[in-house]
């Protein structure tokens, strides 16, 4: 059996990928001719089940019709094979095939070690689709939602959501997209050092509604091997973007992925409590100062009178440090609720926010990074399936 298949006229571009391979990749590469995409569909499907390949690769050199014709079949009959296209990434075709199931597309002139990288999210991508395939009954739900919110700003929200994105993608590779909801200045983009050529507003019109793959056209993939759907460049656009679309694009992105992580606006704005209606889990941020946790206790108070809390919900105590005068025992008896995660106030996140390289994805050693993998964890699904007299114990502040 073959973990990789290429069907490709250019020898060139097969020896960079069989030294891609063989140069920190586990499997064999097999390699098809050019001439199998002319011929009977049946013919290579036969390769493919008795190959039983985790990655497809369409080499260049082929006819890009013949090559999405092959890839729609190949998704339809085997739809746990991540399907590779080297092209260039040109919109028209770039849309087209994603339609088709393509699951990415590499450039031609690409080096072996980004190729490297390329089979490497492929894999896990696969990996993750099969493992999925065998829950039968988590097939037919909704991945988690999971609202970042925070009354005031300058508390650090966008800098959890981003790390619990890339933490995320750990858990299901290729499987987690993080949403900007603050349309006016969000700061996502930034914070993963992402240029995104469209936004939010980009996939709330026109075909994107009611095409899950023209929808997936918009988002930008980033290297920790998660997707991002920005906020506008423009905060005049934000007055464009309705409560109704932002609800109908969290509805489509909980049916194509298993974590949806919306970083919103400060404040409770109108595409804020959009999207906490459609969480499943609400994580609260406050600072370890006065006037962020008077402003959360009034913001849960205001919630709950409206009944938009979700069923589950988190507080993080973000720049914790027992040098401020409060103390956890002061915060929870102004919440009325338990603090969850403590992030101690940590140098490495200052420069990791300035870099726009999320701790997590770095994997630094420093006290912030437990944190907030101990952030992460609650969203596995094995953690959240064990008792949940364990889901609020009172955190420690150093």
């Amino acid at each position: 059996m073959s973990r990789f298949v290429l069907i490709t006229p250019s020898s060139d571009f097969e020896q960079k990928l069989r030294q891609a391979v063989a140069g920190g990749l586990q499997g064999h590469v097999k390699s098809l001719p050019a001439s199998v995409l002319t011929g009977d569909p049946a013919s290579v499907l036969d390769q493919l089940g008795l190959e039983r390949p985790e990655v497809l690769v369409f080499g260049p050199g082929i006819a890009i019709e013949d090559a999405l014709r092959l890839a729609l079949v190949v998704d339809v009959t085997f739809p746990e094979i991540s399907v590779v296209l080297v092209h260039d990434d040109h919109p028209d075709i770039a849309l087209q095939a994603m339609r088709a199931g393509v699951r990415d597309i590499l450039s031609p002139l690409a080096d072996i070690a980004s190729i490297r990288a390329q089979l490497e999210r492929a894999c896990q991508a696969f990996a993750t689709r099969q493992r999925t395939g065998r829950q039968a009954p988590r097939e037919q739900q909704n991945g988690l939602v999971i609202g970042v919110f925070s009354p005031k700003g300058g508390v650090g929200k966008t800098t959890v959501a981003t790390n619990l994105a890339v933490g995320l993608g750990r858990l299901a590779p290729m499987g987690v997209v993080i949403v900007d909801l603050d349309l006016q200045f969000g700061d996502v983009g930034t914070g993963l050092y992402l240029t995104p050529e469209y936004s939010v507003l980009d996939a709330v019109s026109g075909a994107a509604t009611q095409d899950s793959m023209v929808l997936k056209a918009f988002l930008t993939p980033h290297p920790s091997g998660i997707y991002a759907l920005c906020g506008p460049r423009n905060p005049a656009d934000a007055d464009r973007v309705t409560s109704a679309q932002v609800t109908r694009l969290i509805q489509q992105l909980a049916l194509e992925f298993q974590y949806v992580v919306v970083d919103t606006g400060p404040g409770l704005t109108e595409p804020s409590l959009a999207a906490l209606e459609q969480c499943t889990d609400a994580v609260w941020v406050t600072g370890m100062d006065v006037p962020s946790v008077r402003g959360l206790r009034t913001g849960l108070d205001v919630l709950q009178q409206l009944n938009l809390m979700p069923e589950t919900r988190h507080v993080v105590l973000n720049f914790a440090d027992s040098r401020t005068g409060l103390s956890v025992a002061d915060i929870e008896a102004t919440l009325n609720v338990p603090v969850d995660v403590s992030v101690p106030r940590s140098r490495a996140i200052t420069l990791a926010t300035n870099r726009g390289v999320p701790l997590l994805q770095d994997r630094v050693r420093d006290p912030a990074t437990k944190s907030l993998t101990e952030l992460v964890q609650r969203f596995d699904h094995e953690w959240r399936a064990k008792s949940q007299r364990k889901l609020h114990r009172r955190v420690v502040v150093r």
